[in-house]
């Protein structure tokens, strides 16, 4: 079973999750706003993504762009707990190891 992470209105996640109800994947959602990412998450992802798993084209990460731009890693970490909409999304884990972030259909046909 994998876990998806993202905010359940994000049309992105929209489109993941419709594709793998289509294809039957069984999956757990997290939605960031009723289950804000934690610090060991971030860093997880960070390492996985080899960046910040941010969407820097989103409006949230251009409200606090300066401030994680200029900040260290523990602000960092910090303004994307308290702004998770800023974080890349959707984020796909197996048994936590991360696989996937953001949506690409053709990769999702792999996912089973």
């Amino acid at each position: 079973m994998y876990t998806i992470y993202g905010i359940k209105n994000c049309d992105t996640v929209k489109k993941a999750l419709s594709h793998l109800d289509k294809a039957g994947v069984s999956y757990e959602f997290v939605d960031f706003k009723k289950t804000p990412p934690t610090k060991e998450l971030i860093t997880k992802w960070k390492d996985f993504m080899q960046d910040w798993p941010v969407n820097r084209r989103g409006p949230t990460f251009r409200k606090i762009k300066d401030a994680f731009e200029a900040g260290k890693d523990s602000t960092r970490i910090n303004l994307l707990i308290e702004s998770s909409s800023a974080i890349k999304r959707p984020l796909i884990e197996k048994k936590g190891k991360p696989l996937l972030a953001g949506y690409d259909s053709e990769l999702y046909k792999e996912l089973k």
